[in-house]
């Protein structure tokens, strides 16, 4: 399997509601647990990608463009976007769907950074030389 079919294959989505008890005063979903979904699916992704242990080292220029509001769906949608000796970067999208509409909004984008590791904590290849290559 080549580098393109390895990203195309770990490509992560995952659909939620968003219910009252994850939204703020405003009725619209808390940021904090935007970011905790948002790194849960870059860590399926990358995990997926590699096949290895894989920890979050950073998480990079989260942008809210739009509020998400309790009522809706959101679809994440995480995919490798470049991968070195021992880290991979994962970018996660954040869509929002109206339940009873075809309305499609694109509400939050970032990028999580992964470090592979061993049984000992320790950094190991993402990939195997052959595939890097």
């Amino acid at each position: 399997m080549n580098l393109q079919q390895r990203i195309t294959e770990s490509e992560t989505r995952i659909f939620k509601a968003v219910f009252p008890n994850t939204t703020n005063h405003y009725d619209t979903l808390f940021g904090g647990a935007a970011m905790q979904l948002m790194d849960e699916v870059a860590f399926i992704t990358a995990t997926r990608f590699c096949r290895k242990r894989v920890v979050t080292v950073s998480s990079d220029r989260i942008d809210f463009t739009q509020p998400i509001p309790a009522g809706t769906i959101v679809e994440l949608i995480g995919q490798v976007s470049s991968v070195g000796n021992t880290s991979l970067k994962v970018q996660v999208e954040i869509y929002i769907e109206e339940m009873y509409s075809d309305v499609r909004l694109k509400a939050v984008h970032g990028s999580f950074t992964f470090v592979a590791i061993d049984e000992h904590k320790q950094p190991v290849r993402v990939l195997a030389e052959e595939i890097q290559l």
